[in-house]
């Protein structure tokens, strides 16, 4: 009889341990999903944020006073869809021109005398104006002297604008799908099959660092043939850093996928042969 209870005693101790352990286990497992779900969420937005914004550079220049000739020519050409390269640079030089993936934009004063329906910014002095870039801007080939066909066609400028432009929405969409796969993790209350969304989370962030790899890169070469003209700087913008700050974010989630759906199948495999045992 002794023997007996102590048996029973033993396994109801085993019992009651191992439930007490699977509960930490699936609390931290938890925590760690939810965390990784959390920046995964914050990362999108920010990426979602930097495609569609046009601050990823910015120059400052001296506002330019009332119009000339050549001032007029110049907002002429540059609101002429598919102008060239050097053209609407030299715009974004002289009217404090913000650079993103999909548009360009200048401010310039309200007195002008070819102003339109322009949009008001803060100040009452100024109006801002953007131009969409067509899909065949996006595409084509950038040339060795900007605007200059003749000069041949440099691959390395040309293939940096291009990735720089599809990079960041693989990485969307690529965060986007491992989302879909977390969803499908939940609703079969498994975590194993985060190790895919983790794994499409790590190939986003590479492929956000990428595309800012290849912004950067862009926009110093294009400075070595188009030197800024005297009282003109420029530095990156917010869009810029938010790319920048989205890229790690992706790293952390993807980590903690990996870690609580690789970890969660080792424990539980050992706690099966546990109990078995």
């Amino acid at each position: 009889m002794m023997g007996g209870d102590r048996l029973e005693n033993k396994t109801s101790v085993s019992v009651a341990s191992w439930s007490s352990l699977n509960a930490r286990m699936d609390n931290r497992f938890a925590t760690a999903f939810v965390i990784a779900c959390v920046l995964s969420l914050i990362s999108t937005i920010y990426m979602a944020a930097s495609i569609g914004t046009d601050f990823w550079y910015e120059y400052r220049s001296p506002v330019q006073e009332n119009s000339s000739d050549l001032n007029k020519n110049t907002w002429e050409k540059f609101n002429t869809v598919e102008t060239d390269e050097a053209t609407y640079n030299d715009t974004l030089f002289r009217y404090n021109g913000t650079l993103g993936l999909w548009r360009r934009c200048i401010t310039m004063p309200k007195s002008t005398l070819w102003y339109t329906s322009l949009e008001r910014t803060e100040s009452f002095d100024v109006v801002t104006k953007c131009m969409s870039f067509t899909l065949n801007e996006q595409f084509m080939e950038k040339f060795v002297v900007p605007g200059d066909p003749e000069s041949g066609i440099d691959l390395l400028r040309t293939y940096l604008w291009r990735c720089q432009v599809l990079l960041p929405f693989v990485s969307l969409g690529l965060m986007c799908f491992g989302a879909l796969i977390g969803l499908c993790a939940c609703i079969c209350r498994s975590l194993y099959p985060t190790i895919a969304t983790g794994v499409l989370h790590f190939l986003a962030g590479l492929c956000t660092l990428g595309s800012v790899g290849c912004y950067v890169a862009g926009i110093e070469l294009l400075h070595q043939k188009l030197k800024l003209p005297e009282n003109v700087s420029g530095e990156f913008g917010w869009s810029f850093c938010l790319a920048c700050v989205s890229a790690p974010l992706q790293f952390m989630a993807s980590a903690l996928f990996i870690w609580a759906a690789h970890t969660n199948r080792k424990e539980y495999t050992l706690m099966k042969a546990y109990r078995v045992a």
